[in-house]
């Protein structure tokens, strides 16, 4: 075998073995293919596609190009994974409510992509705790404290690493098939017995319509299930946040209020429908009803709270941290309100505006060696259908400059829109698929 044949067979629309698929990926993570083979495998599958058996082939190569882990534990593992939003942070809420009703959640998460935040910017906000954390370390956080929210080793699917990075350099990230095995490689070299996606639509997600968003659900959720994996999917809606803040600190704030009972929303909503599946496709319970019932149960009394709190003491981060949060979150010392110039209603919110003024704040990456600020953001955003009045205050914007404070206000105004007329609200959940 070698790239070449491959490439030509994928031109001409010809459907590649299984074999010659693996080798391929073996050859992405050995370096025995080049970046211009890469680059032409991408766009010859972005331009022809693959059939159903032949991204299911490609998955399982890409998985199995690195390490492949396995648990010895008491109970199912399960995972979620979501497509990326704004204001999204449901898996620092699901991942410990997942551990309290059972199940063991060792979730390999990402950092911040384009407008969209990262779960582990997001947990690096708290002081002392790491990501980046062995094997060996990661089974005793999970079989101890029942779950851990992870970046992947470089071991972790070697040959999606290195065909991402093409990808990125070649306008071939749009490809449904190359999206579905870039994310499934990943999710599957984690072994969970039951995975459940969240696939957003709207301002604030990469796909902008319900057309998008089942065509890559369906993918996945096939393709997943193909391998062995019992998947789902719920379509949810991303055209605003699902809390009131943007931004590391902030976000993880808003996680902390919902898991002690001071935050009502979409967050909890979200996260107990997801739960909800994920348990009953683990055999936890015998309905999603009966999962959605254990998992809210967690969030309303409090322990799922204290389960998050001893995974962040077991990745680094403080004791306590349930009980004392505040005192260890970074605040920006620059902090202005934005107000409503006219009367009416917020009538639309541009989400991808707003991701990229953080981004620009410093809450995420215009490049990947750029530094983090975990302290900047957007906060107390008002949601869709509020009723203002003007001079009401829309948000609040932290910043670390005054000048940023200001470039990031007029962003603001111009990503939210309010009129007369009170807009008719989008279901959370779209559509369920699987």
């Amino acid at each position: 075998m070698d790239a070449r044949a491959v490439i030509a067979k994928l031109r001409q629309k010809q459907v590649p073995t299984a074999e010659e698929l693996v080798w391929f990926a073996e050859g992405l993570a050995g370096g025995a293919v080049s970046d211009a083979q890469a680059g032409a495998f991408a766009m010859a599958v972005c331009l022809n596609g693959l059939p159903p058996e032949a991204r299911s082939a490609l998955t399982l190569a890409m998985r199995d190009s690195g390490e492949v882990l396995r648990w010895d534990l008491p109970g199912p593992v399960v995972d979620k994974h979501s497509t990326g939003g704004v204001g999204d942070c449901v898996s620092l809420l699901l991942a410990p409510a997942l551990a309290e009703c059972g199940a063991y959640v060792p979730m390999i998460s990402g950092r911040g992509l384009g407008h969209t935040g990262g779960t582990l910017d997001k947990l690096e906000a708290i002081p002392g705790l790491t990501t980046q954390i062995p094997q060996e370390r990661l089974a005793q956080v999970v079989g101890d404290g029942g779950c851990a929210i992870v970046g992947a080793t470089a071991k972790i699917a070697p040959a999606d690493k290195r065909l991402y990075a093409v990808r990125d350099v070649t306008a071939t990230v749009e490809s449904l098939d190359l999206i579905t095995a870039s994310i499934l490689s990943k999710k599957l070299a984690a072994s969970p017995e039951a995975l459940v996606l969240d696939v957003k639509i709207g301002s604030g997600a990469f796909m902008k319509t319900v057309e998008e968003a089942r065509a890559l659900a369906t993918s996945l959720v096939e393709t997943a299930n193909a391998a062995g994996c019992p998947t789902r999917a719920l379509i949810t809606d991303m055209n605003q946040p699902l809390v009131a803040s943007l931004g590391n600190a902030l976000e993880v704030a808003e996680v902390m209020r919902a898991l002690t009972g001071q935050r009502q929303g979409p967050i909890l909503d979200i996260t107990v429908a997801l739960g909800g599946v994920v348990l009953q496709q683990a055999g936890l319970v015998a309905s999603v009803a009966e999962g959605e019932a254990q998992i809210a149960a967690t969030l309303r009394d409090g322990r799922a709270a204290v389960r998050f709190a001893r995974m962040v003491a077991a990745q680094g981060g403080p004791l306590g941290f349930d009980e004392n949060w505040e005192r260890f979150l970074p605040e920006a010392p620059v902090i202005i309100e934005v107000t409503a110039e006219e009367a009416g209603y917020v009538a639309a919110i541009n989400g991808e505006a707003l991701g990229l003024t953080v981004v620009r704040l410093g809450g995420g990456r215009m490049v990947e060696s750029d530094r983090i600020d975990p302290s900047v953001g957007i906060s107390d955003l008002l949601p869709l259908g509020a009723k203002v009045a003007k001079g009401d205050v829309l948000a609040r914007i932290h910043a670390a400059r005054a000048d940023a404070a200001q470039e990031a206000k007029a962003a603001l105004r111009a990503a939210v829109s309010v009129a007369p007329v009170a807009p008719a609200l989008p279901p959370l959940v779209h559509e369920r698929i699987g």
